[in-house]
Formats: structure tokens, C-alpha cells, sequence
């Protein structure tokens, strides 16, 4: 929703600080995906401190686009492996809480945080599967951006919980939406 509506918003404000870095966007997607390793052994310790060492990362997962884009170096392979280390990163994300909420005694956080970890690798499948069929679909309510704002809000708060819930159920609220928009676009062709 936020990536849909906000797109490419902060390439022009940050393009001539962007050029200016001297690091390659793989090196950049790279340093972020360290520092969200770092913050989840954190997290898996401490939510409040976890979460705070998560916010660098969320800067680098964001410059890495903007640096590619204002230096003219897309490139497949950079897409290719930003998506999957993002997707390790929310896994990362997601076991450490898990196991923050297992050393508690909340079983119930647990599994919430199991069911979260499957709607977010559902939402990044039924994009990847729609587009490899030739259909665009990356919309819907709780995409990445807001599901790691959800995160961190729920983390710094003391409730983790109640965020869980939350993303537990709307995670696999907008794979239920991406599938239904899918099937409008593959019946239009078909």
C-alpha cells in the first residue's frame, strides 16, 4: 500500500546525495541485510533495543533502489537479490521474535509470529507467481513497508502481541487480495 502509493517519492529529494555514495547498490542491499541479522540477534533478546538498531537497516533497505536509480544501474540481479534477502531478512525478523516470545513463556506470540512469517512469504510469492505468468500485482493492504513499520511500532511499545494478531491476519488478508486482483487480470487475457 505505501510502496503503491508513495513509489519512487524520495528518489528526486535524495538523488544528489544518493550519487554520492560510494558504495554499488549490491554492497548497500548487502549492508542492510548484515545490519537486519544484527538487530534480529537483538530482538531475540531485547524488542525495544532490537528494534531501534532495526531503523539504519530499513535506511539502507530503502537506498539501495534510490542509489541504483539515480546512478542508472538497475540491474536484474540487484532486484533479484534485494528480494531475497529481504525475504530472509523477514524471516530473520520474525524467528527472532519468536524465539523472544518462546524465552517468555507466550506460546500464543509464537505461533502468531510463525503465521505472520508464512502470509509474508505468501504476499512476495503471489506477486513473483502472478508476474512470472505475465501479470502485474503488487498491491494490497500490508505489503512490506507496512508490515516491518508494524513490527518495529509493536517492538519499541511492548506490544508485539497485539501487532501479531494484527499481521497474522492481514497478511493473509492481502495474499486473499492479490489472488482475487490475479484472477481479474488473467480472465481479462484469457
Amino acid at each position: 500500500m505505501l510502496s503503491e502509493k508513495l513509489g519512487h517519492a524520495l528518489d528526486k529529494p535524495l538523488e544528489a546525495f544518493a550519487r554520492r555514495i560510494p558504495l554499488s547498490p549490491n554492497v548497500i542491499t548487502i549492508t542492510g541485510f548484515t545490519l537486519v541479522v544484527a538487530s534480529s540477534f537483538l530482538l531475540a533478546h531485547n524488542l525495544k533495543l532490537g528494534a531501534l538498531f532495526m531503523l539504519p537497516a530499513g535506511l539502507f533497505d530503502m537506498l539501495d533502489g534510490i542509489v541504483a536509480r539515480s546512478r542508472g544501474e538497475i540491474s536484474s540481479f540487484g532486484a533479484f537479490l534485494d528480494s531475497v534477502l529481504d525475504r530472509y531478512a523477514d524471516s530473520a525478523i520474525l524467528l527472532a521474535i519468536a524465539w523472544n516470545l518462546a524465552n517468555s513463556g507466550d506460546m500464543t506470540g509464537v505461533f502468531l509470529s510463525l503465521i505472520t512469517l508464512v502470509g509474508s512469504f505468501m504476499i512476495s510469492y503471489t506477486r513473483a507467481r502472478a508476474e512470472g505468468l505475465g501479470a502485474s500485482c503488487n498491491h494490497g493492504l500490508m505489503e512490506r513497508p507496512e508490515r516491518l513499520i508494524l513490527l518495529f511500532m509493536g517492538a519499541v511499545s511492548g506490544y508485539i502481541v497485539p501487532a501479531l494478531w494484527v499481521l497474522a491476519g492481514l497478511t493473509h488478508y492481502t495474499v486473499l487480495q492479490r489472488i482475487r486482483y490475479a484472477r481479474k487480470q488473467f480472465t481479462k487475457q484469457n
